[in-house]
């Protein structure tokens, strides 16, 4: 059988810090293999279990609950102790009746959250890329490393929607003046605020956005924004 490239384990000193694991206990700790999310943005599962929701106590638990199929992400059954879960991925676990969504807040870069059992089946993807194909359809491109084909009308930079794991946009969430955004990254990851202007690129700098934060009002690249809603979230971020 064909092994799938790359480490499987990575020291634990070169961990992201919102992992939540110990730095003095054994030298390597697993890590992420290619997938949806990039590998300093995401977590794996068996980490994700054993050291940020501490359900289980060890990877050998960690291990059995994984590949028995007990652990949903997105309403997908994933055996993969090194899958990664990122921004916005809804978690279910068998028997357990929370469910989680991973957000960023102002002390990480990813925590989990309990959500209402109605809202695990919505999730909140940012569009990366768009490219026409035939007969005028468009392939849509997400953060999250989905893409889809459908005839709505997006643009980079715009948040959709959709309904998991049917993958059906629901609504789409323009990048506009007025609108609430979500910092997903960067010393200001987690904080919410109003979308006061959108700066153009320019061949020195990237697309920007002015968002205003309370009493104070920060620019920042247009790429680490997520529009959530016209005047507050539209799924539970809290």
């Amino acid at each position: 059988m064909v092994s799938i490239s790359g480490s499987k384990k990575l020291k634990r000193q070169m961990a992201p810090q919102f992992w939540g694991i110990t730095r003095k206990d054994k030298r390597f700790v697993i890590t992420v293999k290619p997938g949806p999310h990039k590998k300093n943005h995401s977590v794996p599962t068996a980490v994700f279990l054993r050291d940020m929701l501490n359900i289980v106590t060890s990877l050998r638990e960690a291990k059995t609950a994984i590949y028995s199929g007990r652990v949903k992400i997105d309403g997908v059954v994933r055996k993969s102790l090194h899958h990664a879960i990122g921004l916005m991925d809804v978690v279910e676990l068998q028997d357990v009746t929370d469910v989680y969504r991973l957000v960023p807040t102002e002390d990480k870069l990813l925590k989990p959250i309990k959500i209402n059992e109605s809202e695990k089946s919505k999730k909140l993807v940012r569009v990366v890329s768009k490219t026409t194909i035939n007969k005028g359809k468009l392939q849509i491109g997400f953060h999250d490393g989905r893409a889809i084909i459908s005839d709505t009308k997006v643009n980079v930079g715009d948040t959709c929607l959709i309904q998991i794991p049917d993958q059906k946009i629901i609504e789409v969430i323009k990048l506009e003046t007025g609108c609430q955004g979500l910092v997903t990254r960067g010393n200001n990851a987690g904080r919410i605020g109003k979308i006061e202007t959108i700066e153009e690129g320019t061949f020195i700098l990237p697309k920007r956005v002015i968002l205003s934060l309370g009493d104070r009002k920060i620019e920042i690249p247009a790429d680490i924004i997520m529009p959530i809603g016209k005047e507050e979230p539209i799924i539970q971020l809290k």
